[in-house]
């Protein structure tokens, strides 16, 4: 037995056997074994993909013959001069469809490939801690290394800008941005960010923006802010953008980058060899989110906006279990666990176990998630106030 397990552990490459499957989807998974279960855990939002996008793909499922085949790798021309068009209109940065627009699966697999564009083993690339657990797999996967940058808890999460500096070596290729962020539901301000653009122009650094949640700032819009939008940062930003929150369509696999045409050359090259082609059918349903008016995300933003507050209001009424920084945009908190505990692993497997209500380890996030949890609050108000139930009963009153 130890000769076949030995034979089989030689099999596994190095850098996958040294990753974790994202507690993210390890804790839904766990969770989906639990009848009856209150989930918190996975940031997908509960709404069902508008109907005007629905009806287009089948339209198209009817009477376009294609609709079901291959596309180029580079993705259907008219989605990507609705891109082109979209990117203008949002940043004032004019972009050419053929050289600098590349159609994804997703803002996961468009990080996925970039990194395999810009990474050779030992190199490094800068990611705030907090930040998203799936960005420190990729990096890894690559042989690369996730340099974590700590953000400010006490100043809400805040970027520490002098900081920064000291993170970046010669072996440093990138630095990544989630804003809104993912877990803390932080917006990082236009200041913070134009210092990032500057320090990662003078060191010749790329700049990865991952967009998935700019719809959902709440009262906060006036402070949201694009750095794609930097003319003046062009040549060294990469911009992602995910259809999967904004248009409720996480199950169709559609974003976009938009790419300094040189890096799309070579993009093109681990798009095609790892995906052929993103689904030309979630395209086509693109096409229609783009052509079509959004009148959906006011409601979604709304509808969220409640759940923020309903959830802070549940959080409130047991101040002995968590504190936490009020989210000023996405739709998570990322509350620090009062109560005793060993780690933020253990007790959110006992809160699974003991309560059925189901949320992510903090220490996913990177080194500062320990001792916290990320709760998404996209799920429906009586999942919300079912977990906050369990979470009162078993904890007791404060």
């Amino acid at each position: 037995m130890n000769n076949h397990n030995n034979a089989v552990a030689s099999w596994v490459s190095h850098n996958v056997s040294h990753i974790a499957l994202s507690a993210i989807k390890e804790m839904a998974m766990l969770s989906a074994k639990v009848e009856e279960t209150a989930s918190l855990a996975w940031g997908l939002p509960s709404f069902r993909t508008p109907a005007y996008i629905r009806e287009a793909v089948a339209e198209a499922l009817t009477n376009d013959p294609d609709a079901g085949k291959y596309a180029l790798p580079n993705g259907l021309p008219e989605l990507r001069q609705l891109v082109a068009d979209r990117h203008y209109r949002e940043t004032g940065v004019a972009v050419n469809s053929d050289e600098n627009v590349l159609i994804t699966a997703g803002n996961m697999q468009g990080l996925n490939t970039l990194f395999h564009v810009i990474i050779d083993a030992g190199d490094e690339v800068i990611v705030t801690d907090p930040g998203f657990a799936s960005h420190f797999q990729q990096i890894r996967l690559c042989g690369g290394k996730p340099v974590f940058w700590p953000l400010q808890e006490k100043q809400g999460w805040s970027l520490d800008i002098e900081n920064l500096p000291g993170l970046i070596s010669e072996r440093t290729k990138a630095i990544v941005l989630v804003s809104p962020s993912n877990p803390t539901g932080k917006i990082f301000t236009k200041e913070e960010l134009l210092h990032v653009g500057a320090i990662a122009k003078e060191k010749k650094l790329l700049l990865l923006i991952d967009d998935p949640y700019s719809n959902y700032t709440y009262e906060n819009q006036a402070k949201y802010f694009n750095l794609a939008s930097q003319k003046e940062f062009v040549k060294n930003t990469v911009y992602f953008f995910t259809f999967s929150k904004s248009y409720a369509m996480s199950g169709w696999r559609l974003g976009y980058m938009i790419l300094p045409s040189h890096l799309k050359k070579e993009a093109l090259k681990v798009h095609d060899a790892t995906m052929i082609c993103t689904p030309r059918i979630s395209q086509i349903a693109g096409i229609a989110a783009l052509k079509g008016e959004p009148k959906h995300l006011k409601t979604f933003e709304q509808t969220l906006a409640r759940r923020r507050g309903l959830i802070q209001q549940r959080l409130d009424r047991v101040s002995h279990v968590f504190e936490y920084s009020p989210p000023e945009g996405a739709y998570y908190l990322f509350p620090k666990i009062r109560v005793p505990h060993e780690n933020a692993y253990e007790f959110s497997l006992n809160l699974l176990k003991e309560a059925k209500v189901t949320v992510t380890p903090g220490s996913a996030f990177g080194p500062s998630g320990e001792h916290h949890v990320r709760m998404a609050y996209c799920v429906e108000e009586d999942t919300i106030n079912k977990a906050f139930d369990r979470i009162e009963k078993y904890f007791g009153a404060g």
